[in-house]
């Protein structure tokens, strides 16, 4: 097995906080209930969502297939995420492991983590992106941007 890479791997781990409104157990059900993560998470002008399947416990698994939209760099690739839900605490953490593919090609794997703090009345949602990126992928820095735009669209579905 003597064979020469395109490029090293990129290795990248990122934080973004955010501040809701709503209490922890309201943001837990966001982040865990299949019907509500989907609007937040998965939908969007950008792709069309072909499957979303989440089974909400230790082990189970989470997966999404997209083919994108026209007008987008990629119009018509099929992107996928095949997840498995590595830990929960109720209302306080998730953790989900992650690989991403463009096609037929595995682009990234990555670990996130979701932290659900009590603040105030509301919710301090610390977001751990621990990731690396292969040959074809989209990079820390859009990875970090399309995860900066999914944590709008939660705070928009809590209702805030």
């Amino acid at each position: 097995m003597d064979q020469q890479l395109e490029k090293p791997a990129v290795h990248d781990t990122f934080v973004l906080e955010r501040s809701y409104k709503a209490g922890p157990d309201k943001v837990f059900a966001f982040l865990s209930d299949p019907a509500k993560k989907r609007r937040w998470y998965a939908e969007s002008d950008h792709q069309a969502v072909e499957v979303f399947e989440m089974a909400f416990e230790v082990g189970g698994a989470e997966r999404t297939r997209y083919r994108m939209a026209p007008g987008t760099p990629i119009a018509g690739a099929i992107l996928s995420t095949d997840g498995r839900i590595e830990d929960i605490a109720p209302g306080q953490r998730i953790v989900i492991a992650s690989t991403m593919s463009l096609g037929d090609k595995r682009i990234s794997s990555t670990l996130v983590t979701f932290e659900l703090l009590a603040e105030g009345g509301g919710t301090r949602l610390v977001c751990t992106h621990q990731g690396v990126f292969y040959e074809g992928a989209d990079g820390p820095q859009m990875r970090k941007g399309g995860w900066v735009a999914l944590l709008d669209k939660l705070g928009k579905a809590l209702g805030e």
